[in-house]
């Protein structure tokens, strides 16, 4: 599948999936920007990553209060072509991977740690 591909599937799926969460949280999601981008990109830019990330979550939390520093916007970013990899190039595996990792990270922006992530199943 090409990258253009990827992101319009998996830009799908993110559309989906925050438009089914529960309206307390959905309301809360709207804080937080939701990337679909590549991981081979964000090593070409230089940035400090660990190369086998599905997902991240970056800048406050939704219980932290409001900055103006571009570094504390909440953002979650979906690395396409690691998820496709780990999909093992499956197109309906890579649909439930975006999906789960979108709600992991979500579930970081929300306040939970690892563990609390796992508890809902979503490690």
């Amino acid at each position: 599948m090409t990258a253009r591909h990827l992101e319009s599937v998996a830009s799908a799926v993110v559309e989906r999936t925050l438009r089914r969460l529960p309206e307390p949280i959905r309301e809360a999601a709207e804080q937080c920007s939701v990337e679909v981008t590549l991981m081979q990109h964000c090593l070409r830019a230089g940035e400090d990553l660990e190369q086998d990330l599905l997902g991240l979550f970056e800048g406050r939390t939704h219980a932290d209060e409001a900055s103006e520093m571009i570094a504390d916007i909440p953002r979650i970013r979906l690395f396409l072509d690691n998820l496709w990899d780990y999909a093992e190039h499956n197109r309906e595996t890579f649909r439930e991977e975006v999906r789960i990792t979108l709600l992991h990270e979500l579930g970081h922006f929300l306040g939970l740690d690892e563990a609390g992530v796992a508890a809902l199943g979503l490690a």
